[in-house]
């Protein structure tokens, strides 16, 4: 059984399950950024319809004109990129955005909105969205702000 996270929007919550079996470092990173309250606070800084909505950047607590917007991340170390052929980036997907090097994965990530075959191998998907979180994330919005992401204690 996969761990669950609760992402917590005004708009209502989406559930995710997490791959700690194909994508254990970035699992474990996404739970541990959680149990600091790291995300909470955070807003959506990217959305390009039919292809992604991205979030993680501690950048945009202050809001989305601070300079540098879509590239800060935690201060844990970067990591490494961990693909395999069963992570593919389908709708509903969660992946970790990244540079161009490959290993600079951090702490945000994307919800794929439209299949993106054309990212597999290349970024780690690490979960997905579950039920039916995905008629809320279709409607994500530049700005949307995380209120709470936090793991689903069984």
């Amino acid at each position: 059984m996969y761990p669950k996270i609760r992402i917590t929007l005004a708009s209502g919550q989406i559930e995710c399950e997490l791959y700690n079996d194909i994508a254990p470092k970035h699992a474990e990173r996404i739970l541990q950024l959680a149990s600091q309250g790291f995300y909470d606070g955070i807003l959506f800084h990217r959305i390009v319809p039919n292809f992604v909505a991205q979030a993680g950047d501690p950048k945009t607590k202050n809001g989305l004109d601070q300079p540098g917007v879509g590239s800060g991340g935690s201060k844990l170390p970067d990591l490494p990129l961990e693909v395999s052929a069963t992570q593919t980036n389908t709708r509903g997907a969660l992946a970790m955005a990244r540079t161009q090097n490959p290993n600079s994965a951090n702490s945000q990530f994307y919800i794929v909105l439209k299949d993106a075959p054309h990212l597999n191998m290349q970024y780690t998907v690490f979960g997905r969205v579950l039920g039916d979180g995905m008629n809320l994330v279709d409607g994500l919005k530049v700005g949307d702000a995380i209120v709470k992401l936090e793991e689903i204690k069984n």
